[in-house]
């Protein structure tokens, strides 16, 4: 499967965006989904992830309660919708099939998008 994230932009604290991913493929809808991301210096990490029927969807804390994950099956794309944001959001968004759910490690995923950068400014 190939993934193409979009959606990131430059953003005030505050803001709001909506990424996307789009996801090439037939089996798309048989997958968990998850979103990631790295800041500058730091490793990738967890952001949420949502169960391939969309039933199920979990959050890291930083993000909980901010970012909602969604996705549309018959688009083959999944969301990420961002509230409230801060400075300290500022990173490469990533999304990629987690095969494990509730695996919340970059290295349990597989399939990376391109990633998409966001910046929040102060």
């Amino acid at each position: 499967v190939q993934l193409q994230a979009s959606g990131g932009g430059l953003v005030q604290a505050g803001g709001s965006l909506r990424l996307s991913c789009a996801a090439s493929g037939r089996s798309f809808s048989s997958y968990n989904m998850g979103w990631f991301r790295q800041a500058p210096g730091k490793e990738r990490e967890f952001v949420a992830s949502i169960r391939w029927s969309g039933g199920s969807t979990t959050y890291a804390d930083s993000v909980l309660g901010r970012f909602t994950i969604s996705r549309d099956n018959a688009k083959n794309t999944v969301y990420l919708q961002m509230k409230s944001l801060k400075p300290e959001d500022t990173a490469l968004y990533y999304c990629a099939v987690v095969p494990a759910w509730g695996a919340t490690t970059p290295t349990a995923a597989d399939y990376w998008g391109q990633g998409t950068q966001v910046t929040v400014s102060s």
